[in-house]
């Protein structure tokens, strides 16, 4: 691991535990509720969506890059302070996608963001650049996640007390 990137091996240790996790799954366990809003494969496709935002800056960082752009990031670009509304907008759509397509697909945008991030220059990147909207951290929101998804998973497997 590189000193100036911890964010790799932190990064890899979380995508390997959605993997293991999206590997065992079935269609019954990703329809479990994590909570009053979010399923299961709800929440593996907000993990996918954050996780596509920060490939969508790569890309626009790439971009700037290459064309020697003073400014690589807008001001539209920084994630607001709130985000319940963005989560909420998107709730709809994440749900109205096959359970198991949506599990793959976070496994899929997971792996993807992660190469990206790993070969973005540092020095544009939070929190060296604290200008910069891009975290390259993604391992601690999907800890965050893969957390509760445990959690939701280990209660419907508990047998109720009578």
């Amino acid at each position: 691991m590189s000193e100036d990137r911890p964010y790799i091996e932190q990064n890899t240790r979380e995508y390997e535990r959605l993997r293991f996790l999206v590997e065992r799954l079935d269609e019954n366990d990703l329809r479990v509720s994590v909570n009053d809003h979010w399923t299961v494969a709800g929440v593996l496709g907000h993990i996918a969506f954050w996780d596509g935002r920060a490939l969508a800056l790569a890309d626009k960082l790439d971009r700037g890059l290459a064309s020697r752009a003073r400014h690589l990031f807008s001001d539209s670009d920084d994630e607001p302070d709130e985000v319940d509304w963005i989560n909420d907008a998107s709730r709809p759509l994440i749900h109205a996608i096959a359970p198991l397509d949506v599990a793959r697909l976070s496994l899929l945008i997971a792996e993807e963001t992660d190469a990206r991030v790993a070969e973005l220059p540092v020095d544009h990147l939070w929190p060296r650049d604290p200008d910069s909207p891009l975290n390259p951290l993604r391992a601690s929101h999907r800890g965050e996640h893969l957390d509760d998804i445990d959690a939701a998973l280990r209660a419907r497997a508990q047998p109720e007390s009578t």
